[in-house]
């Protein structure tokens, strides 16, 4: 029967290689350590998922101009965000353009696609409150 020779590990103690072989027996230690205390952490952990809170649990805790508002929030957020990167890329657009009318082009849409999201973002909330005289919140 002919063994298989194993790759060779090197750790590093005081400056020097020192080489040694990986066995399977090790290999396969490791993996059954590791198995096991997996095994361990998903038996022990859900049981506290099992509790009964004795409750009932709402999942919509918020009334609906709570909700309102928290979307104006998010796409207020959201509208910057984009309308900063929009500037950003003008600016990179501008600054690299080197002359080229068609890259100065380029920029001068992205400047403008920044300036209508900043103007988003500043009629987020009366857009809003026309959604909320709708709704009737």
């Amino acid at each position: 029967m002919s063994r298989t020779r194993l790759p060779r590990a090197r750790t590093f103690l005081s400056g020097r290689a020192v080489t040694r072989r990986r066995t399977p027996r090790r290999a396969g230690a490791v993996a059954v350590a590791v198995h096991m205390a997996t095994v361990a952490i998903l038996v022990a952990v859900p049981s506290a998922a099992f509790a009964d809170p004795g409750t009932p649990v709402y999942l919509a805790a918020n009334s609906l101009p709570q909700v309102i508002a928290n979307i104006q929030a998010w796409i207020m957020g959201i509208l910057g965000a984009v309308a900063t990167l929009f500037l950003v890329l003008a600016g990179v657009y501008y600054a690299t353009a080197g002359g080229d009318p068609a890259q100065v082009d380029k920029a001068k849409a992205a400047l403008k696609n920044a300036l209508v999201g900043y103007g988003l973002a500043v009629l987020a909330p009366v857009l809003l409150q026309i959604v909320r005289g709708i709704v009737g919140g």
